[in-house]
């Protein structure tokens, strides 16, 4: 049953962020952020020595393998859905492969890093406050209704949608498959397939929960609470990803027919491979929402690609969050300072576009939803943007204005 309509309450889990362990390979350095503070991921790039993506004219078959094999590389994995591989190169070898008639391009794995802060138990500047001071219990809070839910008004067609059979990814750092607010329908390990998508960093799972924490009378619930929610883990406990494991994840929810994707991630580097990944699932007909980003300037990737929603952030005043990026790119702009969602082991409170993204995302799942899955990505963000509420800011802050879930459903 849906809980009274309320902002604070006592007693939540809150779990605060703290500079964790890294992982080999993935060695870029990480910066203190203030806690609290929103996600800056998009200046967090950096590319790892003789790591590349090589993109074929055809599909990867046995033949280029051996070809890299014999060029001194090593082949890690295959990206089908680009005719593309990841693969480590000698310096030398780059250059005499660019030469090949069979190689279309080849590219730096580029590394892509969020930040580990972003999301505790404090808020922002803006935007209605967390509690202070509160004591976590050991038992879940009871379930409340947060603020940005609200706001986008998912609650009103709930009664008759909430997602039904809707599947929804999460690229992200993997979901708490035990955390009693979300149902996990499965998921994939991009970085390692072998290992779990277990969330080790609490990003995602804390993404995971505004789309979709579910209605059981505990902690906090989701925008469409009723998705098949799916894990993709591209990235790792320090919150850093390889391009090829996100195109990899990409490419898993076109094989699995995941037909919303949520990117609370980016880059201020564009990447070829990325976009065409993009390009494929777009044309398979993904939806994709993207975050904007944290920079307070120009619009980050993928969001800035023409097959995804970009969202940028308001705060509980509908004006635009401080550190949103912002620029034509933007479609849609959701509320993304001081929300409450859940987290490893728990719920906390998260600020930056990634926060604003997942609203979009579940709004997107219950349009998909009325219309039984059958619309085209283009059809999706129609609906979103004409039924968006102005909430007064320029178009390169709100795009369109305030997603409006109910009105994204209703009409016709």
């Amino acid at each position: 049953m849906i809980k009274m309509k309320k902002y604070f309450y006592a007693g939540i889990v809150i779990t605060i962020l703290s500079a964790l362990v890294g992982c080999s390979r993935l060695d870029s350095p990480l910066e203190p952020v203030t806690s609290g503070q929103p996600i800056d991921f998009a200046p967090k790039v950096s590319s790892a020595p003789g790591r590349y993506i090589v993109l074929f004219n055809n599909a990867v078959n046995s033949a280029d393998e051996e070809q890299i094999r014999r060029a001194g590389g090593s082949f890690i994995k295959r990206l089908q859905l680009i005719n593309g591989a990841a693969v480590f190169l000698p310096a030398q070898a780059v250059a005499a492969l660019q030469n090949s008639p069979n190689v279309r391009s080849i590219e730096i794995d580029r590394v892509v890093q969020i930040p580990v802060s972003g999301i505790s138990a404090k808020g922002g500047n803006s935007g209605r406050k967390p509690p202070k001071d509160d004591p976590p219990e050991e038992d879940p809070p009871p379930e409340v209704l947060p603020w940005g839910v609200d706001r986008i008004d998912a609650d009103l067609v709930w009664s008759a949608n909430s997602g039904g059979a809707i599947k929804v990814g999460i690229i992200d750092t993997g979901i708490d498959p035990g955390h009693p607010d979300l149902n996990v329908a499965g998921g994939v390990n991009t970085i390692n397939t072998r290992k779990s998508f277990k969330d080790d960093n609490g990003h995602g799972t804390h993404v995971a929960g505004t789309v979709a924490a579910v209605d059981n009378e505990l902690g906090v619930i989701g925008v469409a609470h009723s998705v098949e929610l799916y894990a993709i883990k591209a990235f790792n406990k320090r919150g850093l990803a390889f391009t090829s494991d996100i195109i990899e994840g990409i490419q898993w929810c076109v094989e699995n027919e995941i037909q919303v994707i949520n990117m609370s991630f980016g880059s201020s580097v564009s990447s070829s491979s990325e976009q065409m990944a993009i390009q494929a699932a777009y044309a398979a007909g993904v939806v994709m929402v993207a975050a904007a980003g944290n920079t307070s300037g120009s619009v980050g990737y993928p969001a800035a690609y023409g097959e995804t929603i970009a969202v940028s952030a308001s705060d509980a005043s509908d004006a635009i969050a401080g550190f949103s990026s912002r620029g034509t790119e933007v479609d849609l702009i959701a509320p993304g300072v001081n929300i409450l969602s859940t987290y490893k082991g728990g719920y906390a409170w998260g600020s930056g576009t990634s926060m604003a993204t997942p609203h979009v995302t579940g709004a997107a799942a219950l349009v998909l939803a009325v219309w039984n899955g059958s619309l085209f990505p283009a059809q999706v963000l129609d609906k979103l943007k004409l039924t968006a509420e102005n909430i007064g800011l320029t178009p390169s802050e709100q795009g369109a204005g305030l997603v409006d879930a109910e009105l994204a459903v209703i009409t016709p």
